[in-house]
């Protein structure tokens, strides 16, 4: 058989439409590669975007958990300050209905400095007709000094006055302002020329004086006050005996003692301490007190309130100190609220061979 020769238009229908299906498969396959790679390029960024966003789910998550905590250490804060502003609350309660107290006896304390200016008057005027008489030459037997009192309460039934050296303790003390706490409280917080002429301390200061006027002209003496510290009132004399001599000394220690403003707490420990340190030893003590001590040797924490069974046991240190086979006469001039006092310087009196006495508020 002959071969026929190929021409352009020889080509038949099938032959196109063979070529123009074969150019769409080959078309799409282009477009489907093209496609794929955009995918993966996409699956990529999709990729990247997820792992973002849980790594600010994760960070979320740990902040939330910083927060809770947060919170929780707040809410327990917040509880324990109401607690606190509960105790306060009724700490500051409990202060009104002290004040409340103090309140009430404050137009009584007023009235009680208007008896004291009056009885500051009558005591210079008293002062005055000494002075005159000692420039009269007025004869005061064996007294090296003179004391004017009230009547005839000039007397002390039992004392022992005799010694050759003569030691006095007076507790200056800030409970020595006042007979009950309420009233040494208030004093306390009142200006010093006040403190100076209150009626408890002012006869302290009055009994001091009576006992230096009954001394011996040959004996030494010795003043010294004590409330946290013991210190000598005799100026000069370092803690060291005096002389009685014409009694100039003595008068110039008591107008010292007149000038010191009773103060902070007290403690025996430390003035007993002082009378052990002295050489040589005291022959007689008389101690001015109105309590038990409220300290020992050093003082105690100011968050610790100070027992009954504290301060005997902080005066059962002091007498410890206390050299033995030296007569202790007791003043006390009993301050309400410490019923316990009398019992424990009566015993101390009595051991040592003194004597044991709580003045009336009026003497001497």
């Amino acid at each position: 058989m002959a071969r026929r020769a190929f021409t352009t238009s020889s080509l038949s229908f099938l032959d196109v439409m063979a070529c123009g299906f074969g150019a769409v498969i080959l078309f799409y396959m282009i477009i489907n590669a093209q496609v794929a790679v955009r995918a993966d390029k996409q699956n990529v960024e999709l990729l990247g975007e997820t792992s973002r966003l849980e790594e600010q789910v994760l960070e979320g998550r740990k902040n939330l958990v910083r927060l809770k905590t947060s919170m929780d250490a707040r809410l327990q804060r917040m509880s324990d300050l109401q607690r606190d502003a509960s105790r306060f609350q009724a700490a500051i309660d409990d202060l009104k209905a002290k004040l409340s107290t103090v309140d009430q006896t404050s137009l009584a304390s007023r009235e009680s400095v208007a008896q004291l200016q009056s009885d500051i008057e009558q005591l210079e005027a008293a002062k005055q007709r000494l002075l005159a008489q000692n420039a009269a030459g007025t004869k005061q037997g064996t007294q090296v000094r003179s004391f004017t009192g009230d009547g005839n309460r000039q007397y002390l039934t039992g004392m022992k006055m005799g010694g050759k050296r003569i030691l006095i303790l007076i507790d200056a003390s800030a409970s020595m302002l006042g007979r009950n706490y309420v009233n040494a409280i208030l004093y306390r917080n009142m200006p010093d020329d006040i403190k100076l002429r209150t009626p408890k301390w002012r006869n302290a200061v009055a009994a001091v004086d009576w006992l230096t006027a009954r001394m011996p002209r040959d004996a030494s003496f010795q003043i010294m006050a004590f409330n946290t510290k013991a210190w000598s009132v005799v100026e000069g004399s370092n803690g060291a005996w005096q002389a009685v001599g014409d009694g100039s000394s003595l008068t110039a220690a008591v107008n010292k003692l007149r000038s010191t403003v009773p103060q902070s707490g007290t403690s025996l420990y430390n003035v007993f301490d002082a009378v052990a340190a002295m050489n040589p030893q005291p022959d007689n003590i008389f101690l001015l007190t109105d309590g038990l001590p409220t300290q020992g040797a050093t003082s105690p924490s100011s968050e610790k309130m100070v027992r009954p069974q504290d301060r005997a046991k902080f005066f059962q240190q002091a007498t410890s100190r206390l050299p033995g086979k030296i007569p202790v006469n007791v003043l006390l001039y009993p301050m309400n609220g410490d019923p316990e006092a009398a019992g424990f310087f009566w015993r101390l009196a009595i051991d040592s061979r003194g004597s044991f006495m709580t003045p009336a508020e009026d003497w001497p």
